[in-house]
């Protein structure tokens, strides 16, 4: 059933208030198709809304904002012994890494607590403690906007980067994903490199050869509670800057600067550790109209004040213009901002795609 003038706050964990022109719930296939049709007679832009972690509402949306309620969950044997997940967008992201775990699964434990649904998940290719969605994806269907057709992708096909993916490059805003499929190994081994699960382990005493994925789960569980804040209480929208890459020269150029640069090695450039670059410049607790930067983690932007996405989003270029001021580096935004017609201002990076 269409809906008309819906209030979009509930739906996004800013809790930014804005309104849709036209809403829709679809829990299945057939309630999606006659979605995307009403959205087709009308010519009206299309609002993808599943967990609302990955967005920023800037205003009024003046289409149709279709949220992906598809329901279904499914473990099963696959080769080698291997378990293939199946489960529909509409399922939340964390609740399937506890469920997996729990199972005695591994593969999917560095994710937990990352929140959201899983159909965002491929688009954002979401990652955390040396792990990516990429490592366990297999496969996912997805329905064409233009058409209603379902459309089959391959791990090769969603073409996945950092914090990248198909669906925010050439397929961008032309699929609704629906269905996706992880394949966790038969043989697991616990992905503990990352410097704050090593520092969590040894202060614990656990013995690492023991460890078990429900170990792993909680330890990244405990890690991420104790410096970032919870949607529920703190409105935000998680990590609002991706971690910016730099050639070797400019690393080096930065680090005799700054000794104290945390970076991170891949190949031939580094990966700069974005919060610490927003903290070093000085915005770690900033606040001002009900909107600010978090006390304990400077790469998650707070709307404390439940102010318009708007606020939240000329704070978010104020910061990258003074980074990029500061140390010559741009910052690209992680979450996608609704509607996407602001422009852009120096330093602010680019917009990227959430569902």
């Amino acid at each position: 059933m269409i809906r008309t003038d819906t209030d979009l706050q509930p739906f996004n964990t800013l809790t930014s208030a804005a309104r849709a022109k036209y809403f829709a719930e679809a829990t299945d296939y057939q309630g999606l198709h006659e979605a995307l049709e009403f959205a087709r007679r009308k010519q009206l832009p299309i609002l993808p809304l599943g967990g609302g972690s990955n967005i920023v509402l800037t205003g009024d949306f003046p289409g149709l904002a279709l949220h992906m309620g598809l329901k279904g969950l499914e473990f099963e044997p696959a080769e080698e012994g291997a378990t293939r997940i199946t489960a529909a967008a509409g399922e939340n992201w964390h609740q399937l890494v506890m469920n997996s775990v729990a199972r005695g699964l591994g593969g999917l434990e560095n994710l937990a607590l990352i929140p959201g649904n899983i159909g965002a998940a491929p688009i954002q290719n979401i990652g955390a403690y040396g792990v990516e969605l990429k490592d366990t994806f297999h496969s996912l269907t997805a329905m064409e906007i233009a058409t209603g057709d379902l459309v089959e992708f391959s791990a090769e096909a969603c073409q996945f980067g950092y914090r990248d993916s198909v669906f925010k490059q050439s397929a961008r805003d032309r699929f609704l994903i629906c269905e996706v499929r992880l394949q966790l190994p038969g043989s697991w081994r616990a992905q503990i490199s990352y410097p704050a699960l090593q520092q969590y382990f040894a202060e614990t005493g656990q013995a690492l050869e023991s460890l078990t994925p429900e170990d792993v789960a909680e330890a990244v569980i405990a890690i991420r509670n104790s410096k970032l804040p919870n949607p529920v209480h703190i409105p935000n929208a998680g990590s609002f800057f991706k971690n910016p890459v730099v050639t070797g020269e400019q690393y080096q150029v930065l680090k005799q600067r700054y000794p104290d640069l945390v970076a991170f090695s891949i190949g031939d450039d580094w990966k700069l550790a974005a919060g610490w670059l927003i903290d070093r410049a000085g915005w770690r607790g900033f606040a001002r109209d009900g909107v600010g930067v978090h006390e304990r983690q400077a790469l998650v932007l707070v709307n404390p004040g439940h102010q318009c996405g708007g606020k939240v989003v000329a704070l978010a270029r104020e910061i990258a213009a003074d980074i990029h001021t500061k140390f010559g580096v741009e910052l690209e935004a992680e979450p996608r901002f609704y509607p996407d017609s602001l422009p852009d201002s120096p330093g602010a990076g680019r917009q990227s795609t959430s569902a």
